[in-house]
């Protein structure tokens, strides 16, 4: 019995022993080894503030900042430390109900977990910022956080500049987890393009926190903090002077302006019709006012510079002149006996001149843009006896086309640039069953048939002319501040790309002779400035929409492309006008104004009239201000029967 009772004692030691070393190691776990509740009461004690860092301001050639930044504040949440707190009173000073609370918590939960701080309202307008800050204790697990906000100090360049918003779960997971819930990021423009030389990198501070949430001061003096590095500069060669008048001409117009610097390829000014102020895209009403322009049938969010795809019309025939030079089938004196068309294929092609001897040479064909010529030097290069047949000289003219930069990517340093359209022998074979020849697309030589160029790639073409055979892409930025050898993003930008290396400057004169014709006694003598020997081609293109559902005829669209001075290209300037008949009306008075601004950083006191008169016009299309005014009618009919229905399943449910 006394072994029995000894042994039962033994047991009851050893079982105590085991629950007291299970303790103890358990004890040395929670105190030494895991870092759990030293994790937890951290959190209590410290709070992890983000430091966003200021983005890269962004300078025009003469210094200026285009793009700053100002200072906005958002509020965060850490759900796991919401405790306890007034919702009503909070829900108050956020101007929000107590759905919309509940709603931004759960989606703070699932976007960015319990525990880590997400944005509840974000870029909060001063005077609710102000009302929090005063307040914010009250309210555990939420705090004020300083955001760095893009300010547009010009209202000007939009489409150039983009905007930034905030990264969604698509870009967080591309970027491998670079960019965090909260992180604002480029969207669209340069933003877009230059994000990581923009960005800078992101700070953390540690503050310390009392028992009521308040922050008391720095966690062991800053130790652990890192600093926010702000984004760096860039200098661009856009002249904002220049970009706020091409702006201003272009109001209640459809269409786009670029102005390069044919030398360098550096843009100095690019406008989108109709336009929008960037500084919408900012602040506390950003959200509402994207949603606006996003259902603006006019669609001012579209970049038309690179994106809109026109035809060329007459302001491609000098690029034809010299493709025709270059392939040996005209020169400098081919002419052409022109009484108004071309009759050189089944149907007439027209032509706006009239008067005899207006395509005697090459010279005066520029000058007065005959149709006939360009339709005739057209399929001389095609039909060239030295390819065998059509398919292979329409092929070589493609080529030309190409390096060019029409038909394909210029490749600029803006996202979604459109490649326009060059057709090639694949379309012609199945739209003609292989059965076609030069009179099929005749109509490519004077710029129309199913050509496509964006403003962008006509500018960049006539550089091509200006330069004498070569052209570096069009891009903005010039340079970074604190640049290195490491900063790749801007070599291809500094490559010469050579163009049609083997015509003399002789060639080359011939045609240039022909475009400052055009301006001092052909189709654009509207738009001579005193003093400035300006070389230039109008367009007139033909416009085509669908329409409910028909392809309909609309009024023609106005182009002009220009450079000047002749003796040392400085600047080249494309514009497009839909809807807005001759080149010479609307086209060529802009650029006119661009360049006399650009040259000479002014204009003649008897030129403001003209500005005032171009800025007042209102050119918007007939069919898109009806589109417009029947999708608000359609939206507010929507409004309304949703509130009928509504107040009538109220109705229903009280019952």
């Amino acid at each position: 019995m006394s072994v029995f009772n000894q042994s039962r004692s033994t047991i009851i030691r050893l079982i105590f022993l085991g629950v007291f070393l299970v303790i103890i190691v358990q004890l040395f776990n929670l105190q030494v080894i895991s870092r759990k509740y030293k994790q937890l009461a951290m959190d209590n004690a410290v709070y992890p503030k983000r430091v966003y860092p200021n983005r890269g301001i962004i300078f025009d050639r003469k210094g200026k900042a285009i793009l700053n930044n100002t200072i906005m504040y958002d509020l965060t949440v850490t759900p796991s430390q919401v405790k306890n707190i007034d919702t009503m009173a909070l829900c108050y000073l956020l101007e929000i109900d107590t759905t919309e609370f509940k709603k931004r918590i759960l989606d703070a939960k699932a976007k960015n977990g319990a525990v880590r701080p997400t944005v509840f309202e974000d870029l909060l307008p001063p005077e609710m910022q102000a009302r929090l800050e005063e307040n914010i204790y009250k309210f555990p697990g939420f705090t004020l956080v300083e955001r760095p906000v893009r300010f547009y100090p010009f209202n000007a360049a939009a489409h150039i500049m983009g905007y930034v918003g905030e990264a969604d779960a698509y870009i967080i997971k591309r970027s491998n987890g670079f960019y965090q819930m909260g992180d604002y990021v480029g969207r669209a423009g340069l933003e877009n393009y230059y994000e990581r030389i923009l960005m800078g990198q992101r700070g953390i501070q540690f503050l310390i926190k009392d028992n009521k949430n308040r922050i008391q001061g720095s966690y062991e003096n800053r130790r652990y903090d890192t600093v926010a590095i702000a984004g760096r500069n860039m200098r661009t060669y856009i002249d904002i002077e220049v970009q706020q008048l091409a702006e201003k001409l272009m109001a209640n117009k459809v269409g786009g302006i670029v102005a390069i610097e044919p030398k360098t390829g550096g843009i100095i000014a690019m406008v989108s019709g109709p336009n929008y102020n960037p500084n919408e895209l900012t602040g506390p009403n950003k959200q509402k006012n994207y949603a606006r322009l996003a259902l603006d049938v006019a669609g001012p969010l579209l970049n038309r510079a690179i994106k809109g795809r026109y035809p060329p019309g007459s302001t491609y025939k000098p690029i034809e002149a010299l493709i025709g030079l270059d392939e040996g089938v005209i020169n400098a004196r081919s002419g052409i006996a022109c009484r108004g068309a071309y009759y050189g294929c089944n149907r007439p092609v027209k032509c706006t001149e009239t008067f005899p001897g207006h395509a005697k040479d090459l010279r005066t064909a520029i000058a007065y843009s005959c149709n006939s010529f360009f339709s005739n030097t057209y399929r001389l290069i095609v039909d060239n006896p030295q390819y065998g047949n059509v398919r292979k000289g329409f092929a070589k003219w493609k080529q030309y086309m190409n390096a060019f930069g029409y038909g394909s990517h210029l490749h600029i340093d803006l996202p979604s640039e459109d490649t326009g359209n060059i057709p090639d022998t694949s379309v012609y074979n199945k739209e003609y069953r292989g059965s076609w020849n030069s009179c099929t697309n005749v109509t490519l030589g004077i710029g129309q048939d199913k050509m496509l160029a964006t403003p962008l790639q006509i500018a960049n073409g006539i550089s091509i002319v200006a330069n004498k055979g070569y052209y570096y892409t069009p891009h903005f930025v010039k340079s970074f501040d604190n640049e290195t050898p490491e900063d790749s993003i801007l070599a291809p930008f500094r490559k010469k790309h050579e163009v049609l290396t083997h015509i003399s400057d002789s060639t080359f004169e011939t045609v240039i002779s022909g475009m400052q014709d055009v301006v001092e006694i052909g189709t654009a003598r509207v738009a001579r400035i005193p003093g400035i020997n300006m070389c230039a081609k109008t367009g007139t293109a033909e416009n085509y929409r669908i329409i409910d559902g028909k392809r309909t005829k609309l009024k023609d669209n106005s182009l002009f492309v220009c450079f000047a001075p002749r003796e040392n290209p400085k600047i080249v300037v494309a514009v497009v006008v839909e809807n807005a008949g001759f080149g010479a009306t609307w086209a060529a008075p802009i650029a006119s104004l661009l360049v006399e601004k650009y040259l000479n950083d002014t204009l003649r006191a008897e030129r403001v009239k003209e500005v005032d008169r171009i800025a007042t016009a209102n050119l918007m299309p007939g069919w898109l201000v009806r589109e417009q005014f029947k999708q608000d009618s359609i939206r507010a009919f929507d409004w309304f029967q949703l509130r009928k229905d509504s107040a009538i399943i109220r109705k229903y449910l009280k019952k």
